[in-house]
């Protein structure tokens, strides 16, 4: 039987489809590997302010001719002694390396450095004192020592304290640019906020507890917890809060007070779900004394804020 040419078109188009490879289906995106987390970069981006959740403090890589790579001076003072003996913090958890303090090897005081793993390590140095002991393991935000100007002898510096992050062993080109709250920080200088809070679940701010007008001026870092002092400067008063880090809505030993000078101390204290206080007292132009505890660790301030 012979074709018309239609038929014969579309028999032709019928063997040529057959005689081709099956058409692929649509495309369906492929899975892609799973990208290996960065152990170095995750560590790195645990380290937090190595000073009590709530203070600011202001760092400088450039002021110091000591200074070999991405050291950092911190200091919040407005003068020369006013950082003396605050409270120094672990940026991470860790085991204590160093404490001891260095006299002429290197310039660094009193020395706390801590091993935190995978080659890295912190190192806090010119402490006034220590307060941690080789081998002991610390958690992010335990007290470590206080700011001081201890060095070599003869070496007069002013109170501050030198922070590096080192990674590996090849000095100085294991220190390493330092990154606070998942954030590089902004060298030659930057002045933070202090997120080291001990991993606190706490839903509460110490603004939420004290109220309305009132702001962080002062806080000290407890194994469970943080005490600030806070001032409202549209009524000239202070308040003190302690809020808790560890045991977080479960009802355990809490405490804060606060006392003007020439005044009675107030206290609020009890088994308490997620803070103390607010303990509030007027003291505009008045030294206060103010503190507070969370278990056994305890912080009492000298008289101080005066103005």
């Amino acid at each position: 039987m012979k074709l018309s040419g239609a038929m014969a078109a579309g028999l032709a188009l019928l063997l040529t489809l057959a005689a081709a490879p099956a058409a692929a289906a649509d495309p369906q995106p492929q899975p892609q590997p799973e990208q290996a987390q960065d152990p170095i970069q995750t560590l790195a981006t645990n380290f937090q302010l190595p000073f009590p959740c709530g203070q600011s403090w202001t760092g400088n890589s450039s002021a110091s001719s000591a200074h070999q790579s991405y050291e950092i001076d911190f200091n919040r003072g407005s003068t020369a002694g006013a950082d003396l003996g605050d409270p120094v913090v672990a940026a991470a958890a860790g085991t204590v390396a160093i404490s001891a303090h260095q006299g002429s090897t290197n310039g660094f005081g009193n020395l706390v450095k801590i091993d935190h793993g995978g080659g890295w390590s912190t190192y806090y140095a010119h402490l006034n004192t220590r307060s941690v002991s080789a081998g002991q393991s610390v958690s992010q935000g335990q007290r470590i020592g206080t700011v001081g100007n201890t060095s070599r002898p003869g070496n007069n510096i002013s109170p501050h304290l030198h922070y590096e992050v080192r990674l590996g062993s090849s000095y100085p080109s294991n220190i390493q640019r330092a990154v606070f709250n998942g954030v590089t920080f902004g060298y030659p200088q930057q002045t933070l906020t202090s997120r080291n809070c001990g991993g606190s679940a706490n839903p509460y701010t110490p603004e939420q507890v004290c109220g309305s007008g009132y702001n962080v001026i002062d806080s000290a870092g407890l194994t469970g917890g943080t005490v600030y002092l806070l001032y409202n400067t549209g009524n000239g008063n202070n308040c003190v809060v302690t809020l808790k880090s560890t045991s977080v809505g479960t009802a355990t030993a809490v405490s804060a007070y606060l006392e003007v000078q020439g005044g009675t101390r107030r206290t609020d204290s009890g088994n308490f779900g997620y803070y103390a206080g607010p303990v509030t007292a007027q003291a505009a132009s008045t030294c206060v004394k103010w503190g507070g505890s969370a278990g056994s660790s305890r912080y009492d301030s000298p008289f101080e804020h005066c103005g």
